[in-house]
């Protein structure tokens, strides 16, 4: 069965229902699995991470190629940054991976599986996303796929953290194939908390629907980067609060103590 029967809405019975989407996760899955490269077992030997990463870059239509290349390169140079390697090493290590995305099918490792526990670990990994040449063009934005790819790439990280996050950029909102909350539904998404990082100028503007219907799990937030060039601050920020665990509720309640 085809993943796109995601999209049908059926009056069945419950258990008809069960059966039925227990089949469509094993389709998705297989389909979505057949892009995802087998975990590196030289991680095999680590015995504590913090946090697993996944993150997923927007390679849709919508976005070019020095936009595309603002992206990667503003992934690699907010992982350099010194108080981002200072909260890596702070936690003894994070587990990464990222991957673009774009239409249904159109997933591509941008770099794979990596432990980065120190300085040497962080450069190469911001190396091999300097130097990722671009997979596809002028397909849809398929948010549901893209989600679905995220969490089967958790499900074959290497080593087990304590929390697991799927960080997804995007300047646009779904327009193709499941949405995210078949995705959500599908998918095993138990314990991961999905944040998302907005690119602004689009038109409608993406912001509203991340927060309605791409932020999911405990803790789940919302970065805004105002233009393609503030893409790199806006991740630092991002990957400071994911990798030192900063809840939601935390920022929350330190604003109201200090208005």
């Amino acid at each position: 069965m085809s993943a796109q029967s995601l999209d049908r809405n059926r009056n069945d019975s419950p258990a008809r229902a069960f059966c039925r989407r227990g089949r469509l996760l094993a389709a998705a899955l297989g389909m979505l699995a057949m892009g995802v490269a087998g975990p590196p077992a030289a991680n095999a030997s680590v015995d504590t991470c913090e946090v697993a990463l996944v993150l997923a870059l927007d390679a849709s239509s919508s976005v070019n190629g020095a936009e595309f290349r603002l992206q990667s390169q503003g992934l690699a140079t907010a992982l350099m940054d010194r108080e981002v390697r200072a909260a890596i090493l702070g936690v003894e290590g994070v587990l990464i991976t990222a991957y673009e995305w774009s239409g249904r099918r159109q997933q591509a490792i941008i770099a794979d599986w990596a432990f980065l526990a120190s300085d040497a670990d962080i450069d190469r990994f911001a190396a091999k996303l300097s130097s990722h040449k671009r997979a596809f063009v002028e397909f849809p934005t398929a948010v549901g796929y893209a989600l679905g790819f995220g969490a089967v790439r958790l499900a074959r990280a290497p080593i087990v953290c304590a929390r697991q996050v799927i960080d997804v950029s995007g300047d646009g909102v779904h327009n193709e194939g499941f949405p995210p909350k078949s995705a959500y539904r599908a998918f095993d998404f138990g314990g991961v908390t999905v944040n998302g990082l907005v690119i602004k100028g689009a038109d409608p503007d993406p912001e509203s629907y991340y927060r309605k219907n791409v932020l999911f799990g405990p803790g789940a937030f919302l970065e805004i980067a105002h233009d393609y060039e503030d893409y790199a601050n806006a991740m630092k920020r991002k990957l400071l609060r994911e990798i030192g665990g900063v809840m939601v509720s935390d920022i929350a309640g330190e604003r109201a103590q200090n208005p």
